[in-house]
């Protein structure tokens, strides 16, 4: 949570502008016509549930939208969102015909970056969100990783591990933002790049309650040993070891690995993901 707020903070300096600058001249809240407020086009927010409308739809039917949105205005008859989205659309549900708004000095080449600084500062991005909203200032503004993360003032391995979440299959990036998996999984899973393994780590992790570390070490266990040893292993099997390894793969009712060298001695590599994995295969090779 706190890396996320500093996040936001950093991103109000890409284009110099001062806290109090913004303060004294971008501030200036109204009540103003819902009809006039158009849709921010570079909106970060890509998730809304109709489920979470509804409910502070409720909320404003009761006490009102005690929190403002933010725009800019375009012209005397039309307003453009910067930041609210959410709120906006809860209150055309809950039948406002006016909001209280802040009104912010804002040029289109700024509009992302103002969004994003808006939403972030609140908490509101999930991680996928934050890992977009980052990806479009780097291709927007011509940036590097590197030049991001210096102003805004985190390190560009901190860019890096958000915008590598968009390399993991959308069924794991779906569990991230419904919270299903933790930031420290998701990390862990895109070291993995067959997104066929990386499913079966997220489906193992949700089943068997996997913790971040047992799914670093997993993580581990899958990456190829290049040690000098192995390497005088040869990869490709005869028939004769192939039949073996398919006959043992059945057995176990996984995949079993034998690497056989040129000499004619090798190894026989039995995986499992879980300590629960290894009792059902301590039990197989007892009862046989």
């Amino acid at each position: 949570m706190n890396n996320t707020n500093r996040l936001g903070r950093g991103l109000s300096s890409i284009f110099n502008r001062g806290e109090e600058k913004a303060k004294n001249e971008n501030n200036n809240i109204e009540y103003i016509d819902i009809n006039l407020i158009k849709k921010n086009p570079f909106q970060p927010r890509t998730r809304i549930t109709d489920e979470t409308l509804n409910e502070l739809a409720d909320s404003i039917k009761t006490y009102g939208l005690i929190q403002a949105i933010t725009v800019r205005q375009n012209n005397e008859n039309e307003y453009e969102l910067i930041s609210g989205e959410r709120r906006l659309r809860a209150s055309i549900i809950a039948g406002l015909n006016k909001i209280p708004a802040f009104i912010k000095k804002v040029d289109s080449n700024q509009m992302l970056e103002v969004a994003l600084v808006e939403n972030i500062q609140r908490q509101d991005l999930d991680p996928i969100e934050i890992a977009i909203s980052l990806e479009h200032l780097i291709e927007h503004y011509n940036l590097t990783q590197d030049s991001l993360g210096k102003k805004i003032g985190k390190s560009r391995s901190t860019i890096s591990n958000y915008i590598r979440l968009l390399k993991l299959d959308p069924i794991i990036q779906a569990g991230l933002r419904d919270k299903i998996i933790s930031m420290g999984h998701a990390k862990a899973i895109i070291n993995i790049e067959n997104q066929t393994i990386q499913l079966e780590l997220y489906q193992n992790i949700i089943q068997n309650k996997l913790s971040v570390r047992d799914t670093e070490s997993i993580v581990k266990q899958q990456k190829p040993n290049t040690s000098k040893k192995d390497t005088q292993i040869t990869p490709k099997l005869s028939v004769y070891y192939q039949n073996i390894e398919k006959n043992l793969s059945d057995f176990f009712n996984q995949e079993i690995r034998l690497k056989v060298s040129k000499n004619g001695k090798g190894k026989i590599e039995i995986p499992f993901k879980s300590e629960k994995k290894l009792n059902e295969i301590i039990q197989l090779l007892q009862s046989s």
